[in-house]
């Protein structure tokens, strides 16, 4: 099985560069700004685009992503709608790996055996579900992997060499190394430490390792960029979404703009990393 994920990591290891990996959430501020802002980052420079699956209790976010999943709940965003965002997506574009980031609540109340084969059938590549240890995989992993769909693990600063394995077991896609302790978009990453715990993480695993939590500039991402296989951003462009809505939290005219400037400005840091 080889995914549209495994494929652009293959491409990108010929062409010598990192990936860059966005993140935003489906129906922030509405489904239809949503799905043209993200129609709008391959062309910004995105490789891989991570999409957030709305949920009323995110754990691993900080205020940015919470204040996005609310925003799009409550503009009626759903997982069903989150899937139709996709397909809508695929209409235009074969080719960028799309990865549903999220909680298994919401996957867990749409039925896991629907949920997967409409997510296939919709041009989702793989899941990222941050509440779901490796001692679960019979829940959601290992029947993700049957469907043909990447089940992409978080290794944070904390996962040590005793639980790597473990964690690395089902994973496939690419191994995401979130590089702070805390939420999202807390504090800023250690490029240093960042590129020690990658070189680790690799002698466990011929796998791509991308790193995201704590990159907010151009700079940033090249730093990260140079030891990582990717660099994602996530809470820096919820931001910048953020910050082009109205005062009663509606798109504006310029809410693509402001997104696709900084993903462009995001995708020039890493592509000038090797």
């Amino acid at each position: 099985m080889t995914t549209r994920i495994d494929a652009r990591f293959a491409q990108l290891k010929k062409e010598n560069r990192s990936a860059f990996v966005t993140f935003l959430m489906a129906g922030d501020p509405d489904p239809e700004t949503s799905l043209e802002v993200i129609k709008a980052l391959p062309k910004a420079g995105a490789d891989v685009i991570e999409i957030g699956m709305p949920f009323t209790d995110p754990m691993a976010d900080g205020p940015s992503i919470q204040a996005a999943g609310l925003r799009a709940l409550h503009a009626g965003m759903t997982l069903k709608k989150t899937l139709a965002l996709v397909r809508e997506f695929r209409k235009g574009d074969d080719a960028t790996p799309l990865v549903l980031m999220g909680y298994y609540n919401p996957i867990y109340i749409y039925g896991v055996d629907k949920f997967l084969a409409d997510a296939k059938s919709a041009g989702v590549d793989g899941l990222i579900v941050v509440d779901l240890p490796p001692e679960e995989d019979s829940e959601l992993c290992v029947p993700a992997m049957k469907a043909g769909l990447n089940f992409i693990r978080l290794a944070t600063p904390t996962t040590d060499d005793k639980r790597l394995p473990a964690v690395l077991a089902n994973t496939s896609g690419f191994v995401y190394y979130v590089s702070v302790t805390g939420i999202t978009g807390s504090a800023s990453a250690d490029s240093k430490a960042v590129g020690e715990a990658v070189a680790r993480i690799k002698r466990h695993t011929a796998l791509p390792v991308c790193v995201g939590f704590g990159i907010r500039t151009p700079e940033a991402a090249r730093a990260i960029a140079a030891d990582a296989d990717g660099a994602v951003v996530g809470s820096a462009l919820v931001d910048a979404l953020r910050g082009s809505l109205d005062s009663t939290g509606k798109a504006t005219a310029g809410t693509v703009t402001a997104v696709v400037e900084l993903a462009t400005a995001l995708a020039s840091g890493v592509r000038a990393a090797k």
